[in-house]
């Protein structure tokens, strides 16, 4: 159990930095050299990920060690060359994590589709065709995001760059959260009992009355 409590903890502690890593680095390349904040990162990663990896068996821990690894790695050739640009790598990294990620499951069962068989046990062909387009959607927006990411890594000023990499791109991505429930609800008229699902049935349902009163 301690373990257990253990790795989620550290699990955590490993997507807080992810979120607030942009902030670090504004603060930290406009405080300290490339080549100093890459040392300080690459200790923290490297100290994180040895910790949370400790009581893994090897097979299993020298898998979940290639992106940890990778990121360090990354990161001494920052401190190496003293260029920040490979510390502002990191965005990019993730994105191809997670576009590698959700392509690769198209060829077996999308993510989409797993996770929503998680809430239900059969789907209908639609609802299997509908899980594949979406899971193909991320794999879009992961294209796009990590683009993005690479292109103000290489050319814009940091505060561009960590306003993007920081606040713009997650608030994109719960964008897309939101506008794919609604459509969801909307497609396939499957509410529950939650404020938001009572007040989506309202809308929807209005809304094509509406329109056949416009034609």
């Amino acid at each position: 159990m301690r373990r257990d409590g253990g790795a989620k903890a550290l699990g955590a502690a490993g997507a807080v930095l992810a979120v607030v890593y942009p902030a670090m680095v504004y603060f930290g390349l406009s405080r300290l050299s490339a080549r100093a904040f890459a040392v300080g990162m690459a200790v923290v990663l490297a100290t994180g990920a040895a910790l949370r990896l400790a009581h893994e068996r090897r097979e299993h821990a020298l898998v979940a060690a290639r992106i940890p690894l990778t990121i360090v790695a990354i990161l001494v050739l920052g401190a190496i060359f003293d260029d920040r640009r490979f510390v502002l790598a990191l965005p990019v990294l993730t994105n191809a994590a997670l576009l590698s990620h959700f392509a690769l499951s198209l060829r077996t069962m999308p993510i989409a589709e797993r996770i929503a068989r998680t809430y239900e046990d059969v789907l209908s062909p639609r609802q299997v065709a509908y899980c594949r387009n979406l899971t193909r959607t991320w794999c879009a927006f992961f294209i796009t995001n990590g683009a993005v990411s690479a292109g103000l890594a290489l050319w814009a000023p940091l505060a561009w760059w960590t306003l993007y990499t920081g606040v713009v791109s997650y608030a994109l991505m719960g964008l897309l959260f939101a506008v794919e429930y609604v459509v969801r609800k909307a497609r396939f008229q499957k509410f529950g009992d939650a404020l938001i699902d009572r007040l989506l049935s309202r809308v929807l349902a209005v809304v094509p009355r509406t329109v056949e009163i416009r034609k």
